[in-house]
């Protein structure tokens, strides 16, 4: 007779570790260009929100000056920029969410 509960048939349990976020909140990334897909303007980027995994990879929320909407784009599909425009991306953070100070008292 053979066993099938899983801990005698495997007795050596890989545990998976939480994935961390390889971009922070503001970064400014690129999306890859991939073989059936082309990127005519190389457009900047600026992470929005990290979200959690999909399979295997991390997603993030991102949105670019030239865009009204946020787009999700997974880890694996990301590039980082140089950090020299680093300013277009905290101008966009501060039109988005504010100064961060709040409601007025």
């Amino acid at each position: 007779m053979i066993s099938t509960h899983p801990e005698r048939l495997n007795s050596r349990l890989t545990r998976r570790e939480a994935a961390t976020h390889r971009y922070s909140l503001g970064q400014s990334v690129r999306l890859k260009s991939s073989f059936n897909t082309v990127q005519d303007s190389r457009e900047i980027y600026q992470i929005t929100a990290r979200l959690p995994a999909r399979g295997d990879s991390l997603q993030y929320r991102i949105r670019s000056e030239a865009e009204r909407h946020e787009r999700m784009a997974t880890e694996d599909s990301l590039e980082p920029v140089r950090a020299s425009r680093d300013d277009e991306g905290a101008a966009l953070l501060k039109r988005t969410f504010g100064n961060g100070q709040g409601t007025k008292a």
